[in-house]
């Protein structure tokens, strides 16, 4: 973003954005268990032997169709992308590094504490938010690299979902394939989640309520983040 579109938003835009964001505070009970793997899911993982590509690519898929916080945040990384060349090379580099940590991060074994991480997720969707909102030009007077940051914190998502699969000891037998089988779900599950997202959004930017809104929906976004930020931080401090 060049410049703030949103200067001229009035008394009655901030009103309902205050309102929306507290609305996140309920929505956040269930985006704090975003990366969570279900019971009935996190016993399939556990008892499973052998290479089972469909039953790994269903659950790869599952779970970013129901993760919420990556939702979010892919939300706020295409709310004003227009073309669809630059959608797909900012969902390229998310789904780039989401993928490498979530495969390194299970096949090393890689111990990182879920709620630092999951804290830091929930800043990757106050950070998109502020960004469409454009507060780093007028806090800071530049504007960060969106493709680096988008590739980074795609990263930090992906190692977020790797420590969860590494609290059901999932079998080595067969552990790359599934591995692989899991990332295409989660890749097919993206391309789902993501043409419902363009679906609304292009139906939504047609309409004369868009730029009326836009401010208020990035600040339910940014106070989202902010809450799920806080509900992980808090669990970091009392499992210390």
């Amino acid at each position: 973003m060049t410049s703030n579109p949103f200067g001229g938003v009035g008394w009655r835009s901030r009103v309902i954005a205050t309102l929306l964001g507290l609305a996140a505070l309920w929505l956040s009970a269930s985006m704090a268990a975003a990366h969570n793997v279900t019971p009935g899911d996190a016993g399939y993982i556990q008892e499973i032997w052998g290479v089972k590509l469909i039953p790994f690519a269903y659950l790869g898929a599952k779970h970013m169709v129901t993760g919420y916080d990556h939702i979010l945040f892919l939300f706020g990384v295409v709310f004003f992308l227009y073309r669809m060349q630059h959608v797909a090379i900012y969902v390229s580099l998310f789904a780039l590094g989401h993928s490498t940590t979530m495969l390194l991060g299970v096949w090393f074994g890689w111990n990182v504490d879920a709620y630092l991480i999951d804290a830091i997720i929930g800043l990757s969707v106050v950070y998109k938010a502020l960004d469409n909102l454009g507060a780093y030009q007028r806090w800071f007077g530049f504007q960060p690299n969106t493709k680096l940051a988008t590739l980074i914190f795609g990263f930090f998502h992906g190692l977020g979902l790797a420590t969860k699969i590494l609290d059901y000891d999932i079998a080595q037998d067969g552990l790359l394939p599934n591995l692989l089988a899991f990332n295409v779900g989660v890749e097919i599950g993206q391309v789902l989640a993501l043409s419902l997202i363009l679906i609304v959004m292009g139906y939504w930017r047609r309409s004369a309520s868009f730029w009326a809104h836009a401010y208020t929906a990035n600040v339910v976004m940014m106070t989202a983040g902010f809450v799920l930020m806080g509900y992980q931080l808090t669990g970091l401090v009392l499992s210390s």
